[in-house]
């Protein structure tokens, strides 16, 4: 196992991944499976849906495949609400097999076992490639910096980069407006973070940001919309 990062269990049951020399983990420790539902799913992918329900395909870029759960359940969401999705994602540092072959997301929820085999599928498929994984969703994943990535037109974005602290590069304004550029009209970013700072920076960048509750165990978080006129 790589000497930077650590399999750790968090308040949920579910895995992540603590990163030795960062000092910081991949998700929250109240709950990585909890958090990713919570920002990601409910606060995005949902909530895109409700104001857009007959607009497909959903295009989404994230910021950081790292474990691929975010990605993973986004598949099984596609799957489900039988959703065309276009699934875009970037990551200059993968989790090697030795790691992700030991993450137990696939056992935590019971509910959505048949859809185990494709959380593999995601980390094996071709780096730099795009392709199909399933019937509903279509996945490329790019070994990439932020600052060198080509960006393709968004309508929701999973703004999941290490906390400011950590990767303070990621959070500038330069970086922001690079995403959020790419973002099309009527889009939305979703984020866990929530600073004072971030909120005036997504303002300065035309879009409406807004507070809302946090995940379990953290008390707020922040969702961006672009406004929808072009």
């Amino acid at each position: 196992m790589s000497k930077k990062l650590k399999i750790i269990t968090t308040e949920d049951g579910s895995h992540s991944l603590y990163h030795e020399e960062l000092q910081e983990t991949y998700h929250s420790f109240h709950g990585a499976y909890r958090e990713s539902i919570h920002v990601y799913m409910i606060y995005g992918l949902d909530s895109w849906l409700a104001r857009n329900p007959r607009k497909y395909p959903i295009r989404v870029f994230e910021l950081g495949f790292g474990t691929g759960l975010n990605a993973w359940l986004t598949l099984v969401w596609a799957e489900q609400n039988q959703v065309p999705v276009l699934y875009h994602t970037i990551e200059p540092f993968p989790v090697e097999k030795e790691i992700y072959s030991q993450l137990n997301y696939i056992e935590h929820d019971h509910g959505i076992w048949h859809f185990h085999k494709y959380f593999e599928a995601l980390h094996t498929a071709p780096w730099n490639e795009g392709g199909p994984v399933s019937e509903y969703f279509n996945f490329k994943k790019d070994i990439v910096t932020l600052e060198e990535a080509q960006l393709y037109p968004s309508d929701v974005v999973f703004f999941d980069a290490f906390a400011q602290k950590k990767q303070p590069e990621l959070w500038k304004k330069e970086s922001l407006e690079k995403v959020t550029d790419a973002m099309r009209p009527g889009g939305l970013l979703t984020t866990y973070a929530v600073t004072g700072q971030l909120k005036r920076t997504l303002k300065e960048l035309g879009l409406q940001a807004e507070i809302l509750p946090g995940p379990p165990g953290k008390k707020e978080m922040t969702r961006a919309w672009k406004s929808s006129e072009r």
